[in-house]
């Protein structure tokens, strides 16, 4: 009995630290979870009581988009970080010291995408930090740990030892840029390739659920035999299984991290 309760309490604390990953602009994507998962059950049940007992299924669809919003952030960081580094280079040319360059590239940035964008965000922290004396090194390196980019973290080792060991910086800022706009542009290139896979994956995704809605609304009682037995629940459940086997096959094939 006490090893049933230790599993349980266990269960649960895992499930738990799994939400705890998750932040408030993941709200939509739960709640949408949610939706999904009552409509599941009464398509398949025509039963909202057993959305209940689906509910487990909207942790995984909840990291899911999680980690798709993650991962669009890390993308559209890099992007913006380029055209950063082209601001910080101008002004690094034109005579401004390499921290000023960094508070002119925060001007440059927050009229190119807005104070809200997450490089005007992560530069107004740069500056911040800077308002504070600590060294730019240090603030490099934490806007890669926090945006989690690879493009920052590599341009922030980089600019690191450039400074140590008294380098061209301005060079360096340079190659860096072509760098980082060749790896975008390759990236931007392969996006557009599998976009439309993406979306056909979509639409196979929701074909079951417009014929089970289609025929149930212009044929009632056409699923009538499947409702309210133990015979048509086993046939329900078994469908569902294979669709969510499916589903999550067609997610890893169309999974493709540029």
């Amino acid at each position: 009995m006490f090893e049933e309760n230790t599993k349980k309490n266990s269960f649960i604390k895992e499930h738990l630290k799994r939400f705890e990953k998750l932040d408030k602009e993941d709200t939509p994507a739960i709640l949408l979870g949610i939706a999904l998962v009552a409509i599941i059950a009464w398509l398949f049940y025509h039963s909202l009581v057993m959305a209940f007992f689906l509910l487990p299924l909207v942790i995984p669809f909840s990291e899911k988009m999680h980690h798709e919003r993650i991962l669009k952030q890390k993308h559209e960081v890099g992007q913006q970080f380029r055209d950063a580094l082209i601001s910080i280079s101008t002004s690094q040319k034109a005579g401004y010291a390499l921290e000023n360059a960094f508070l002119e590239g925060y001007k440059d940035m927050r009229k190119l995408y807005g104070e809200q964008s997450p490089i005007c965000k992560e530069l107004w922290r740069v500056g911040k930090g800077l308002a504070n004396n600590i060294i730019l090194e240090d603030l490099l390196y934490e806007m890669g740990e926090r945006t989690e980019n690879t493009y920052i973290q590599e341009f922030a080792n980089v600019f690191a030892v450039a400074k140590r060991s008294g380098g061209n910086i301005t060079q360096m800022l340079e190659e860096t840029v072509e760098q980082i706009s060749n790896q975008t542009d390759v990236e931007k290139e392969i996006d557009v390739m599998i976009a439309a896979g993406r979306m056909e994956a979509r639409v196979m995704e929701l074909v079951p659920f417009a014929i089970i809605a289609y025929v149930g609304a212009t044929s009632p009682g056409f699923f009538d035999p499947l409702y309210g037995n133990v015979a048509g629940f086993a046939i329900m459940t078994v469908c569902l299984i294979i669709y969510l086997a499916a589903y999550h096959l067609i997610e890893k094939i169309i999974s493709i991290e540029v």
